[in-house]
């Protein structure tokens, strides 16, 4: 099997919150790659922007109605991305450096780590219970 075709089984296995810590892994390795660049490089804009965009996109689901997650945590979201926003404007200015916003990628990742192993864990409880094994 080629890579590509095992890159997209594998992406259309994935859980929620493995597409999520996936999604939020390559954000923070571009903010990553571009932390020593200049205020006037591009790829630094380039990775303040689509972090941006990774926040405003979760901000705007979590402000939508019928969103599952818990009321105080998507208050919570929507707040870090409003920082996130303004954060990085003072990064792009040279104010800042980026690596808050590293940090705070990555402290949701730990995040989203843990919960995605919740799921394996609580799948391979909900096996044992029916009989069926699934593990390889």
């Amino acid at each position: 099997m080629s890579l590509k075709a095992y890159q997209t089984t594998q992406k259309a296995n994935e859980s929620t919150s493995q597409t999520e810590y996936r999604l939020f892994a390559d954000v923070t390795r571009a903010l990553m790659d571009a932390k020593e660049l200049s205020n006037l490089d591009v790829k630094l804009h380039d990775a303040l922007h689509w972090n941006r965009q990774l926040w405003s996109t979760l901000a705007t689901d979590c402000a939508v109605e019928g969103n599952m997650l818990p009321k105080q945590l998507r208050a919570s979201i929507i707040s870090i991305s409003i920082w996130v926003g303004k954060y990085s404007s003072q990064v792009a200015r040279g104010d800042e450096t980026v690596q808050a916003l590293i940090d705070i990628n990555r402290n949701i990742m730990e995040g989203l780590s843990a919960q995605a192993q919740n799921n394996v864990a609580d799948a391979k409880d909900t096996d044992a219970t029916t009989g069926n094994n699934y593990s390889v």
